[in-house]
C-alpha cells in the first residue's frame, strides 16, 4: 500500500516537515512522488514508530540511523541499549533524590529555607555540579 506523505503525517502524528527531515537524515526513504507530494511505502509506520521509540529512550536520531541496516531492518546493538538503559537509571536516581528534596523542602517546618539543612544540602549538591560542568579559567589553547 502506497500513502502519501499527508496520509504518513496524519497517521504518525508528524509533520511534514518532520518527514522530510527524517528522509533528509536517511531515517526514512520515499518511494517516489504522486504529483508534487513524495508517497511511502506503508512499512514506513512501523519504521517511524521504531524512531519514535528510539527518541522516547533519549537517543539521537544519528544513533538511530545506526540503528538500521543499508536495507532498512532493524540492527539493534544490545549493549548499546544496556548502556542507556544504564544511563536511564542514573537520571531516574538523581531526579528521584530531588523530588525527594523537594517535596521535604516544601513541607519542611523550618522558618525559612534557608535555614532547612534539607535545602542547604540541595544548595552545596547544585553549586557543586554547576562546578563540575564549568570549563575551567586556567586552561588554555595553544
Amino acid at each position: 500500500m502506497i500513502l502519501d506523505i499527508g496520509e504518513v503525517s496524519k497517521r504518525s502524528g508528524l509533520p511534514a516537515s518532520t518527514l522530510r527531515y527524517y528522509e533528509e537524515k536517511g531515517l526514512i526513504q520515499s518511494a517516489g512522488r504522486r504529483g508534487l507530494r513524495r508517497v511511502f511505502e506503508h512499512s514506513v509506520l512501523e519504521r517511524l514508530s521504531l524512531i519514535a521509540l528510539g527518541r522516547s529512550a533519549g537517543f539521537s536520531l544519528d544513533d538511530i540511523a545506526d540503528m538500521f541496516t543499508e536495507g532498512g531492518r532493524p540492527r539493534i546493538d544490545r549493549a548499546q541499549l544496556a548502556a542507556k538503559a544504564d544511563e536511564l537509571n542514573r537520571v531516574i536516581r538523581r531526579l528521584g533524590a530531588m523530588r525527594d528534596a523537594l517535596r521535604h523542602t516544601a513541607a519542611c517546618p523550618a522558618p525559612s529555607h534557608m535555614e532547612c539543612p534539607t535545602f542547604q544540602r540541595m544548595l552545596r549538591l547544585a553549586s557543586a555540579t554547576r562546578a563540575r560542568k564549568r570549563p575551567s579559567l586556567t586552561t588554555t589553547k595553544a
